[in-house]
């Protein structure tokens, strides 16, 4: 009899199951996957905060014309700058940047500060011209700061030539791709003013003028200005600056140039209650210009130094003193501010004042010496926090600084309180630049002659002082008409 085998009831034999494995082996390699793009950043985890949208470049230089217009340069510039950062291969944004950065120098005041920001300027409008190099516009900012760094007090005589030969180049091709290139053509009516080729300068700044949109091109007005008074002609020159002001009124530097304009209209007055009028006039231009600052909340000495040159040419030297001392307060460790401190206080003939201001300025001074310079008194006694003052190197617009001071140490040297030694420095390291200059020769003649009296034992008495027995001197410090600020 065959008994088949009982089936287990309490326990069953496990099986294989090919189609689990396969599955498990599956999730085991994908949460290996999810894992390691988790660690290389491709998968974020959950639950993460959302992310800060990214600014586009347009959004940025949006931001940069608008704080052009409002005045504040060198926001504009930063604004700029991320725009670029964001999209470095746009050209149309470095030639803005480029633009900027030229008109901003406007607002700077010593050599160096203004020589960096010119270099910053043609590395963005050359970075342009590389990225499309057929571009009108691109080219015709080149040539906008090429002519600017055409500057031979910053680079000397020989690169500022090739800076502008370069200008000449640049806006030409510019003019030859797009003749209806307006700012091509405005660009190009400054470079020939700068190379003394009035007629053609006229001539290009007509085609500007006559094109469609020149009404509402702030560039073309001050170029327009800028040939006028090439030409002398400061009347008309002040009405293109009031036209570029209605474009862009809270630009600054509109309002010191045409202030310049009547400042120059002034001097040259034969009446003097008109030239009274011109000064006050000038002095409007350049008080409208530190309220625009003051309402922007920028910190520019700028339009209270050119307030000081004109109250200098009214020979109301107080005000201008004030005037200077107020800058100072923006910028306190700025040498140059110090040696035009200086420069009021000796045309003031406060001769003992002048020294310690024009020491801070070429040889630099400490924290006492400097507000011995600014206050009259010591830093206690002031009440102020003295500022350590680096000196200014040699240069064209700091020489009068230098022949200044060496003609101020050599005028009150006696024999009990001699400053010659000194004096006789800062005059070689003058003639050894300047040499050739007549006036300034007369200059450091008159000081070396007061210098070997004294060394001679022919001066026993305090002598004369500057400005009062040396006509050369008298010659060099009466104001003469300029279209500085």
């Amino acid at each position: 009899m065959y008994v088949p085998s009982r089936r287990p009831i309490f326990h069953r034999r496990s099986q294989s199951n090919l189609y689990r494995m396969f599955l498990w082996i599956v999730l085991i390699l994908g949460g290996v996957w999810l894992i390691r793009q988790v660690q290389i950043g491709d998968v974020k985890p959950l639950f993460l905060p959302t992310p800060t949208p990214t600014r586009t470049s347009d959004s940025y230089a949006l931001e940069g014309d608008a704080q052009f217009t409002a005045g504040q340069l060198d926001a504009a510039i930063k604004a700029y700058q991320e725009a670029v950062r964001v999209d470095p291969n746009n050209a149309s944004i470095w030639i803005k940047l480029a633009r900027i950065q030229t008109y901003s120098t406007r607002l700077l005041v010593t050599d160096d500060a203004t020589r960096t920001r010119l270099a910053e300027a043609l590395s963005s409008a050359e970075k342009a011209v590389e990225l499309s190099p057929d571009d009108s516009m691109a080219l015709a900012i080149h040539a906008f700061t090429l002519d600017w760094n055409a500057n031979p007090t910053l680079y000397g005589e020989d690169q500022a030539q090739k800076y502008l030969l370069d200008a000449d180049r640049e806006a030409t091709r510019a003019v030859q791709l797009d003749k209806t290139n307006t700012l091509a053509l405005a660009f190009y009516a400054e470079i020939l003013v700068d190379q003394q080729k009035w007629t053609q300068a006229q001539q290009y700044i007509d085609q500007a003028l006559g094109r469609e949109d020149a009404a509402t091109l702030m560039d073309v007005h001050r170029v327009h200005a800028y040939v006028l008074e090439s030409l002398g002609e400061y009347t008309l020159a002040i009405e293109a600056y009031n036209r570029a002001i209605q474009i862009t009124p809270n630009l600054t530097f509109l309002y010191l140039q045409a202030g310049a304009n009547y400042r120059t209209l002034g001097f040259r007055s034969p009446n003097e209650d008109t030239q009274r009028q011109l000064f006050e006039k000038s002095l409007e231009y350049f008080a409208q210009a530190a309220r625009i600052n003051e309402q922007l909340g920028v910190n520019d000495p700028v339009p209270y130094l050119s307030i000081a040159r004109t109250y200098s040419q009214m020979g109301e030297y107080f005000s201008a003193a004030r005037n200077v001392r107020k800058a100072l307060e923006f910028e306190p460790d700025n040498a140059d501010v110090y040696g035009q401190l200086g420069i009021v206080y000796f045309k003031s003939r406060n001769y003992e004042g002048s020294i310690p201001a024009l020491k801070c300025a070429i040889r630099g001074c400490d924290e006492e010496e400097s507000c011995q310079a600014r206050f009259g008194s010591s830093c206690t006694d002031a009440g102020e926090t003295g500022l350590q003052i680096k000196g200014l190197a040699l240069s064209g617009n700091t020489v009068v600084y230098y022949y200044t001071y060496g003609s101020v140490l050599a005028a009150l040297s006696r024999p009990q309180q001699n400053y010659c030694a000194e004096a006789i420095q800062v005059f070689n390291e003058v003639k050894a630049q300047f040499g050739n200059d007549p006036d300034i020769a007369g200059i450091i003649a008159s000081g070396e002659y007061i210098c070997n009296d004294l060394a001679n034992g022919l001066l026993t008495t305090t002598p004369t002082p500057p400005g009062t027995g040396t006509p050369s001197l008298d010659m060099l410090y009466t104001p003469t008409p300029t279209s500085v600020p």
